[in-house]
Parts: C-alpha cells; sequence; structure tokens
C-alpha cells in the first residue's frame, strides 16, 4: 500500500488504476510456469514468414524500349518522349508510366570535376565588376557601383566591397584593403575582370 502511493505521488496516477495494474500482473505471474519471458505457450504468435518472392512485372513500356532508350541519350525530356510514343507509337499507356520506365534506364554519369588544392593563403581570385542601379549615397542620382569581391581559394573566406568610383589607384587600394583584412597578401592573385 505504501509503495503505491509512493508510485501516486510520483507519477501523479490514481492508486486505484495502480492497484489494478498490480493486480493483473500477479495474476500473468501465476499463469505463467517462470518469472521470465514466457516462451512457447500456446497464444504465442507465430514468427513472420519470410516475404514471398516479388513477381517480376513488365512494364507498359517495354515493347518500347528501343525508342525510349535512344530519346534518354539524346537527353529529351520525359514530356517529349511521352508525346512522341503516343503520336509515332500509338502508346496508351499514361505519362507517369512512361516517366517511371525511363527514369529507371537513366544512368546519370557523375561530372567530371577537378579537385583543386591549394595551402592557406597561397592563392586568392578577384571578381570586380558592375553592380546594379542604385542611388548613390547623399543625393538623389541612381548610378551602377562597381563590386569588388577577393576570395581565398582554400578557406573560402571572402572580402567584399562597393566603389563609386572606378580607376587603378581603387583597384591597388582595394587589393591592399583585403590583405589587411586577410592578415598579409597571397601568393597568386586571380583576376576575373579588369577595371
Amino acid at each position: 500500500m505504501q509503495h503505491q502511493r509512493q508510485i501516486e505521488r510520483v507519477t501523479g496516477i490514481d492508486r486505484k488504476t495502480i492497484r489494478g495494474y498490480a493486480k493483473r500482473i500477479e495474476a500473468l505471474k501465476a499463469n505463467s510456469n517462470s518469472s521470465g519471458v514466457a516462451t512457447g505457450s500456446p497464444d504465442q504468435i507465430p514468427p513472420p514468414r519470410p516475404p514471398a518472392a516479388a513477381k517480376a512485372t513488365s512494364s507498359i513500356c517495354e515493347p518500347h524500349r528501343v525508342f525510349i532508350e535512344a530519346q534518354s541519350r539524346a537527353r529529351r525530356n520525359y514530356t517529349a518522349i511521352y508525346q512522341d510514343l503516343v503520336d509515332s507509337h500509338g502508346f496508351t499507356g499514361a505519362y507517369n508510366a512512361v516517366k517511371r520506365f525511363s527514369g529507371g534506364l537513366c544512368k546519370h554519369e557523375p561530372e567530371q570535376f577537378d579537385r583543386l588544392e591549394f595551402a592557406p593563403g597561397e592563392e586568392a581570385q578577384v571578381d570586380y565588376g558592375e553592380g546594379a542601379l542604385t542611388r548613390v549615397p547623399g543625393s538623389e542620382r541612381y548610378r551602377k557601383p562597381r563590386l569588388f569581391v577577393m576570395t581565398l581559394r582554400y578557406s573560402r573566406r571572402r572580402f567584399r566591397r562597393v566603389v563609386w568610383k572606378s580607376s587603378q589607384e581603387a583597384w591597388a587600394r582595394l587589393h591592399e584593403e583585403a590583405w589587411a583584412y586577410f592578415g598579409g597578401p597571397c601568393r597568386y592573385v586571380t583576376a576575373m575582370s579588369r577595371p
């Protein structure tokens, strides 16, 4: 009884409910032949059987495989393939059937990416170009500012500035500001555009 009151305080469940659960557990223990998990009892559910082998189903698109493969290699989209099948080959199936079938045929070759390795601070890329039409601060005029972005190739850390007057002096000053921001100059600088 004391134990049930303690459980009531901790859980907030009424003592009568706890007493009912305790009686059920005692009844289950009395009916079982051991204190552990009952195995082999007549009420036990047998383990599930392994699933039956799935029947190989053929798609309604199978007769048109050669045509669909050729169109897929030509990088035509599924809608165009479906329309050609309906118009030229008398296809009566649904668009989604063609889409599923074509998607299953596609073996995407990964694009080649060259991995470039740089030491920290070794190389930077500079992009210098024109921005969108913007109102000049302190006036009512609109102009296109020049945008300067220097990106370190190793860490992809960036230095960005907007300038209103473009000149070789401004270009050199922006480089100096970027190197001061990064803590020193780079060994190589690749310029994507020039002033």
